[in-house]
């Protein structure tokens, strides 16, 4: 039985991860569902999660797996197993029934061309190293995509972990805040949030450990911009 902030937040995230591959930030949701503070969405988490609707994920930043939606949901909306998140504030009283969701979706095939780093940039990869399936829904806005695996930890606080696979689309273009494959000076490719900054590039970190790269904008060359990420445990 959901209350409907409750409910309101389960189809935020699953709207927020279907679209875009990860879920939404703690602030996002805070904004989403007109919430005051952090807490709230805290609150709400914890009562989804009581209920069996989401499974969040030990020693993982915002991680959270989405197990089954209700009725109501379930008619517009698929769920993938994939993923980071957040929370929010219980109110209302309108209750709905679940029903577990079946969590076969359509996968395609590709390319891992090899270590990312999510910390100090490693030499640039170009060499296939396996392919791997990816959701179809991460696919779905059409262009070219391949998958690099993460090395470090310096988007933690995205949920993005050492080991996982990222899912990339190939652009040569990013707006502020776009997590982004980075080239650097031709040589270094890193995993960050891009930003502009005057004549300058802010490749920026999501772990208080590391600090904001300010680069010429020549340096940077981006490479592609983030649509999802693939877990395994």
């Amino acid at each position: 039985m959901l209350t409907r902030k409750q409910l309101d937040l389960l189809n935020y995230i699953n709207k927020h991860l279907n679209k875009d591959g990860i879920p939404p930030s703690f602030d996002e949701m805070k904004e989403a569902l007109d919430l005051r503070s952090k807490s709230g969405i805290h609150r709400l988490i914890t009562a989804l999660e009581e209920r069996g609707f989401i499974r969040r994920l030990a020693h993982r930043a915002r991680a959270i797996e989405i197990v089954k939606l209700p009725d109501s949901l379930e008619t517009n909306n698929k769920v993938t197993k994939l993923s980071r998140v957040s929370t929010k504030n219980p109110a209302s009283d309108e209750d709905v029934n679940p029903r577990t969701l079946s969590e076969s979706v359509h996968t395609s095939e590709l390319p891992v061309m090899g270590r990312i780093a999510a910390g100090v940039p490693i030499e640039a990869i170009s060499q296939i190293s396996h392919n791997v399936a990816v959701p179809g829904h991460m696919l779905r806005n059409g262009g070219q995509h391949y998958a690099l695996e993460v090395k470090g930890d310096s988007m933690i606080e995205e949920g993005i972990n050492d080991g996982d696979i990222v899912v990339i689309k190939e652009t040569k273009t990013a707006v502020n805040g776009d997590i982004v494959v980075a080239l650097v000076k031709d040589s270094e490719a890193t995993l960050k949030r891009f930003f502009y900054r005057g004549d300058a590039i802010a490749l920026e970190a999501a772990n208080p450990a590391y600090e904001t790269r300010i680069l010429p904008s020549g340096d940077v060359k981006v490479q592609g911009r983030l649509v999802g990420l693939i877990r395994s445990y």
